[in-house]
């Protein structure tokens, strides 16, 4: 992942962009990746809700990595799947569904909708659309994902079913792509997450609003 070309390119950057009543120009937005209002916070500082994120993020990494390779090596093979690239296909959608899907599932239901307000009220908001935040992003990430595995799932369940040839290979090309989009989607989404909105959660929320966080 290029971060150098993220600061400069990533979509999250507009979402926080002050207006200029507030000393900052629309033409120089701050940094998504180096906000001005956001220090970092190091994991021991972190409220444990957040840590056991993180913790699961480390896991989705390691996973992702692995059907990374198994992609590649797929996809170098000719789309021939050998002993080694299933089970790196496998342990990934086992993976997301006993694991990926529920960690989404406690992000949207406990962190994100008490940080969507503390980011609308601080201001932490897109210029023209004061009820467009991070938030947003990062939910539609999660259905973005979730929607490339199921095709993915679906479009190497038709393949199987194929004789001809060529029509498999389309189908084994888009299931790659939508693969890599996968992995490049959710290491950003980690990386926004862990830098970005889990020290504006330490930031914003009050002793009570940690509380919540169960």
């Amino acid at each position: 992942m290029d971060v150098e070309n993220l600061k400069q390119t990533d979509p999250i950057k507009r979402i926080i962009e002050k207006d200029n009543s507030e000393g900052l120009s629309p033409m120089d937005p701050p940094n998504a990746y180096s906000p001005q209002n956001i220090g970092e916070i190091s994991y021991e500082f972190m409220h444990p809700f957040l840590q056991g994120l993180i913790d699961e993020h480390k896991a989705f990494v390691k996973v992702l990595n692995v059907f990374e390779e198994s992609l590649i090596n797929w996809r170098s093979n000719g789309w021939i799947f050998d002993q080694e690239i299933n089970a790196g296909l496998k342990q990934f959608f086992n993976f997301f569904d006993e694991k990926i899907l529920i960690h989404n599932q406690r992000e949207e239901k406990i962190l994100f909708p008490l940080l969507h307000r503390k980011l609308i009220e601080t201001g932490e908001h897109n210029s023209k659309d004061t009820f467009y935040t991070g938030i947003n992003l990062m939910e539609d990430e999660h259905m973005k994902v979730s929607q490339a595995a199921a095709v993915i799932f679906n479009f190497l369940g038709l393949a199987s079913r194929l004789h001809d040839n060529r029509s498999k290979e389309i189908l084994f090309e888009t299931a790659y792509e939508q693969g890599m989009a996968i992995v490049e989607t959710m290491r950003l989404h980690i990386y926004r997450e862990e830098n970005i909105l889990f020290p504006q959660a330490m930031q914003l929320f009050t002793t009570f609003d940690l509380e919540k966080l169960t």
